[in-house]
């Protein structure tokens, strides 16, 4: 494996000082601020500049249809969460137009794209139901059709970003007699629709996500995607993407796992918390010294591995890591993130995302299953209770 750095062309260079410049004009302190307040991780006036830069357009695509080059895409990755760019609704926006794009009629996907593009349609993802769990399949939101159109109602958990955002990718249930699998029909729904109501939840690390309820909501049968009851091949790859089970780039111009992004916080908060200790002398102490370097140990385990294993290893070191980097930075470590006065400002922050980084996009547990089913083939895992002992 090649660990070396990559030299930049002069034109990469160039790309690199105007990304940079650009950012921080548009990713202000009034908008980290306000950002950080609503926990919307979306700022409109941002995410639209963005788009009429044609930067959306350009991450979206590929260089072979007019997206960024492959080193200038890192580039541009790396840039965004130096300048703190919100990027939750960005994220959930380019998964879910994929899929428009691969399945949408072409009324729809034209339009929707266009959007998606200058971002003016920011799109979200309508899985979870408040007793359904991680298991998107045991669906229980019904769309009933009526001549051309469909009648939806449930409710949906977790919906993140659906304020801020035109269209839902819906995942309901046409065929409650048949297979989990084979029972499925999604749809692009519009969030202006009679019908739904979002009602906003906030969550112990500050974020906002929705629960979304729909009561005899009408959507015409051309925002259906894919077959009826074939919704199970549409919603794989976004579902996929999302658990980070997706083959490393070749070229090792990508994050090997997903959640990079919270846990560049996390290798903040361990660099604070060093520097803290080692200004004050604490880090002599040998047990300060050992917890600190099993911590920056973890830390580094799990930024080198892959895929779905990165996944959970991220989030099993951030919620493992976290105390133990707050109790030796010391009550500093209590202050929130941009208190005044907060030499380690990311610890809190950490430790309060954390259990919730362990739940997003389904639980370690599913995750540990996944594995242990479709990579170590050790089968399907058994939820039966256990046999009666004889007596």
């Amino acid at each position: 494996m090649d660990f070396s750095t990559v030299e930049l062309s002069a034109e990469d260079e160039a790309f690199r000082t105007e990304v940079r410049e650009f950012l921080a004009s548009i990713v202000t302190e009034d908008v980290i601020r306000r950002d950080r307040e609503t926990g919307d991780n979306f700022d409109e006036g941002v995410h639209l500049a963005l788009g009429s830069a044609g930067y959306l357009e350009k991450e979206w695509k590929t260089e072979a249809d007019g997206g960024f080059s492959r080193v200038r895409r890192r580039i541009w990755e790396l840039e965004k969460r130096r300048a703190e760019v919100p990027w939750v609704t960005w994220g959930t926006t380019s998964m879910v137009a994929r899929s428009v794009a691969k399945f949408a009629s072409p009324e729809i996907r034209d339009d929707v794209l266009r959007g998606v593009f200058d971002g003016s349609v920011r799109l979200c993802l309508g899985y979870t139901e408040p007793e359904g769990g991680s298991d998107v399949a045991t669906c229980k939101t019904r769309a009933v059709r009526d001549g051309d159109q469909w009648v939806i109602n449930g409710s949906k958990m977790f919906t993140t970003g659906a304020h801020n955002c035109q269209y839902v990718f819906l995942i309901t249930n046409t065929d409650p007699d048949a297979p989990k699998h084979k029972s499925l029909t999604m749809f692009l729904v519009p969030l202006d629709a009679d019908g739904i109501e979002i009602q906003g939840i906030r969550t112990v690390d500050g974020d906002r996500t929705n629960i979304v309820y729909y009561s005899d909501v009408r959507v015409d049968d051309k925002y259906r995607l894919g077959d009826v009851n074939g919704g199970w091949t549409v919603v794989r790859e976004p579902l996929d993407a999302e658990h980070g089970a997706v083959a490393a780039a070749d070229d090792g111009l990508a994050d090997v796992a997903i959640m990079m992004h919270q846990a560049g916080f996390m290798a903040e908060a361990a660099d604070n918390v060093a520097a803290l200790v080692g200004s004050s002398g604490a880090v002599e102490d040998g047990s300060v010294a050992y917890r600190l370097g099993r911590s920056v140990a973890r830390l580094e385990a799990s930024l080198s591995s892959p895929s779905i294993f990165g996944r959970v290893a991220l989030a099993q070191t951030m919620r493992d890591i976290a105390p133990d980097l707050m109790d030796i930075a010391g009550s500093v470590a209590a202050l929130p993130i941009g208190a005044d006065g907060g030499a380690d400002d990311r610890s809190e922050y950490v430790y309060r995302f954390a259990p919730l980084v362990g739940i997003y996009g389904g639980t370690l547990e599913v995750f540990r299953n996944m594995i242990a089913q479709h990579v170590l083939g050790l089968g399907k895992p058994n939820y039966s209770a256990p046999k009666a002992k004889a007596s």
